[in-house]
């Protein structure tokens, strides 16, 4: 079967053709490193995981690029500009770049706790600062771009005049532009807009005196706008046309449908030909955010230090959790919910223990025609599944539906000699490889076990006798060290240790 994708742009399922033959480029919205990661993040990096996965499965050589954004970020939508580093830095005491690395560690562990693979290109704003300044002076050269008070903002009432804009979100131009008009007009009054219309983006941002991070540019010292920055690095690494964009829903508007446009400006080309977004999370039927309180830090979902949790959750737990929804599906999560996914778990994981013990004589014929013919049906569509754009819920159900026949088989229930030699080859094989290298599955340890138990006493011993020694170089790198993992170590005054993820 053939891979088919639901562009979100065109709304529907499509049949995958990358632009270069045996070759795939994909760039994925990364974190903004101003704080840590929590659990919005965990959906749209093991989707895409997923795909990267998949597609390298297919055959394909696939450069994936998922970006750190480390400067700006900040927001568009009737909010005066905010640079969320440089913000979060203030807070912390801490140097812009000395919070974005703590933080980019944090991210990089919760990926491997995940068991993520890593990118191939991981590039960071930052470090692509000459690119999009280059980028902003072609679109200005366009004319769809104009300077103000050392800022500069993409005319997007120009774009559209001759562009699509707003076909990926479904947002009327003229709509926009008529709310839009609405809103400049107190903001007018309070002396908070310079942009020509509010619909308008910014591509460069001048710097207050009091902002930390900050560039040389032909308009004056400042820093990039947060669209600008993904439409540099994609074009840098993958080219003025790309095969996949992936995203959370929420980045849609206005961050996609503004990277589709400068870019389209820029390189006179649109950018991406699948466009593919992860539905959202909720937290008991509640939108994540502040306002609600229920916004979950991964270290606090793997630790269980949180109120509205009942306990710690293994990553394994949550990837799996995540697996048995489809991507563009709502996924509600809670206490509840993530128990029976981790019961779930347990026992598929059995099951697949079970199976890999299987004795197979690849000369047997099938005893039971019927029942070999339910397996080898419901193990060949776990292809037919994930050509299906993905659909790792039909195929966690299906091995759901072969579980009882792997035990029974254990059991003495079902004779081994009831499927045919090859069809348990096929089901041993198939199985595993979804389960763990598709789906990036592996045994689930608890987060206090007593192997992590072991390494802890082991460090705290190294320590205290670096301490003893007064060699605080070396006990103050393992505190350093263990805090950006998420795990605290405290000293008490009666001279115990203690640790904890926090």
């Amino acid at each position: 079967m053939a891979l088919k994708i639901h562009n979100s742009y065109s709304r529907q399922k499509e049949v995958f053709k990358s632009i270069t033959p045996g070759h795939v480029g994909m760039y994925v919205c990364g974190p903004t490193v101003s704080g840590e990661s929590h659990l919005g993040h965990a959906r749209p990096y093991i989707t895409f995981d997923i795909v990267y996965r998949y597609l390298t499965h297919k055959g394909y050589k696939v450069r994936y690029v998922r970006n750190i954004t480390d400067a700006g970020h900040f927001e568009e939508e009737g909010r005066e500009a905010e640079d969320k580093v440089s913000k979060k830095a203030l807070l912390e005491k801490l140097e812009p770049m000395e919070l974005v690395q703590k933080y980019t560690n944090l991210f990089h562990w919760a990926m491997l706790q995940f068991n993520c693979v890593e990118p191939s290109i991981e590039p960071t704003a930052t470090g692509h600062i000459v690119e999009q300044l280059n980028m902003i002076q072609k679109i200005i050269a366009a004319g769809y771009a104009y300077e103000i008070n050392g800022s500069v903002y993409f005319d997007v009432k120009k774009y559209a005049a001759t562009h699509e804009y707003g076909k990926l979100s479904g947002r009327v131009i003229d709509d926009l532009l008529e709310s839009g008009s609405r809103e400049g007009i107190s903001r007018e009054l309070e002396g908070q807009s310079e942009k020509r219309e509010s619909v308008d983006f910014a591509l460069w941002k001048s710097a207050a005196p009091e902002h930390i991070m900050r560039w040389t540019s032909p308009w004056g010292e400042g820093f990039p706008g947060w669209h600008i920055e993904c439409s540099a690095m994609a074009t840098k690494y993958l080219g003025a046309e790309f095969d996949i964009h992936g995203g959370g829903m929420d980045l849609q508007f206005p961050h996609h449908e503004s990277e589709i446009a400068q870019s389209t400006i820029c390189n006179h080309h649109a950018p991406v030909r699948y466009w593919m977004h992860n539905n959202m999370i909720t937290i008991n039927g509640k939108k994540m955010g502040k306002s609600y309180n229920n916004v979950i830090k991964l270290t606090e979902l793997f630790s269980g230090n949180h109120p509205l949790l009942t306990q710690a959750f293994h990553p394994m737990v949550v990837r799996f959790f995540i697996l048995q929804s489809h991507y563009r599906s709502p996924l509600d999560f809670g206490s509840e919910a993530l128990v029976a996914s981790e019961k779930a778990l347990k026992r598929l994981w059995e099951a697949f223990e079970v199976l890999g013990k299987l004795s197979i004589d690849n000369g047997q014929l099938a005893t039971d025609i019927e029942l070999n013919d339910k397996v080898l049906k419901m193990v060949n569509e776990f292809q037919e599944f994930m050509d299906d754009d993905f659909s790792t819920a039909k195929v966690l159900a299906n091995m759901f539906e072969l579980a009882p026949v792997i035990n029974s088989i254990k059991d003495g229930h079902i004779k081994t000699t009831a499927l045919a030699g090859s069809t348990l080859a096929l089901l041993q094989q198939q199985f595993t490889f979804y389960l763990v290298d598709i789906f990036g599955l592996t045994s689930m340890v608890s987060s206090n076990n007593n192997t992590l138990q072991g390494v802890m006493e082991l460090l705290i011993d190294i320590r205290k006798e670096s301490k003893a020694k007064k060699d605080y170089t070396t006990s103050d790198k393992i505190r350093k060290q263990l805090n950006t993992l998420g795990i605290a170590i405290k000293d008490e005054k009666d001279g115990s240790v203690n640790w904890d993820l926090n």
